[in-house]
């Protein structure tokens, strides 16, 4: 496995369940147990999409008591963000010149008056 942050961060993102996972998190912090009620999968399974999730720093677990918590980690969203805000402002500027280009092509086919 890679130690790239952006590399970690995308594994963790192309899988479904750590997806589902990152978005029942998104209501709030929750326990491991609770984030698993939706999945018809073991326990181990679940914790190892957590680990996975954390070791992107997308999420964090927090030991309350007996109980591991678990919550949403910005600094990993914002990684992926600022690197996909890249390609956004490219293809912004490119659809952009689209616009300029086909309003000059359609000026030049409109009848004179």
């Amino acid at each position: 496995m890679t130690s790239n942050p952006l590399s970690l961060i995308f594994a963790a993102l192309a899988d479904e369940t750590r997806r589902q996972i990152l978005e029942q998190l998104a209501t709030g912090e929750k326990s491991a147990g609770e984030l698993a009620k939706p999945f018809a999968i073991s326990a181990p399974a679940i914790s190892r999409h957590l680990k996975v999730l954390e070791n992107a720093g997308l999420i964090e677990r927090k030991i309350d008591a007996q109980w591991r918590r678990c919550s949403l980690n910005a600094g990993g969203f914002k990684q992926a963000s600022d690197w996909v805000s890249q390609y956004r402002k490219f293809w912004e500027d490119r659809f952009a010149a689209l616009d300029t280009y086909l309003d000059e092509v359609t000026k030049e086919k409109e009848p004179s008056e």
